[in-house]
């Protein structure tokens, strides 16, 4: 049998859909290309999501120096 090579074909195997929680409300959303919002489950919750990045909702809380200086008290590299 080694003539008859298979040709190159990608094979096409049916997978469970990825089914995540929405990050808005929780709901389950599929993850695919067939949800245009993904990773959430309208487009709803994804311009809430959007709306709280805008307004500066989501941040890093900051941590203070450990020897109790602020940011304008470092010292300043002159090469910059």
């Amino acid at each position: 049998m080694q003539g008859s090579k298979r040709p190159n074909t990608p094979r096409t195997v049916a997978t469970k859909p990825i089914v995540v929680p929405c990050p808005g409300c929780r709901q389950p959303s599929r993850y695919g290309p067939q949800n245009p919002w993904r990773p959430f489950c309208s487009e709803r919750c994804r311009s809430l999501d959007l709306g709280a990045w805008a307004s500066e909702a989501y941040r890093v809380p900051a941590q203070s120096p450990p020897d109790g200086r602020t940011a304008d008290d470092a010292p300043v590299d002159p090469r910059h």
